[in-house]
């Protein structure tokens, strides 16, 4: 039997852990979460990208998404880049494009 590839997969869990990779667009006209593209998911936010201010502002932007607080982040990598990786403690809510665990 042929193993399963995860290909355009954007996200996974590791327990409570929910792991995203995001494509962000800096210097929106508003903040929005949009389709995945490939394996990350496109994340715009209306902060410039100054100094990794836009990668806070999107971590505060998507805890209030997740019903978490923005402690409950991780940037794993990407927070002075467009190509980021997040980790999201416990979320409480989702988006339609991702699911909980099993």
């Amino acid at each position: 039997m042929k193993a399963k590839t995860l290909t355009n997969i954007f996200y996974q869990w590791e327990g409570d852990i929910l792991v995203l990779n995001i494509l962000g667009t800096p210097s929106a006209k508003r903040d929005a979460i949009g389709k995945p593209k490939g394996n990350q998911l496109k994340v715009s936010v209306t902060a410039a990208p100054v100094a990794g201010k836009a990668t806070d502002h999107m971590v505060r932007f998507l805890a209030k998404e997740f019903g978490v607080s923005p402690s409950d982040f991780e940037v794993v990598y990407g927070r002075m880049n467009i190509h980021k990786q997040l980790r999201i403690k416990s979320p409480k809510e989702l988006p339609a494009s991702i699911d909980f665990p099993s």
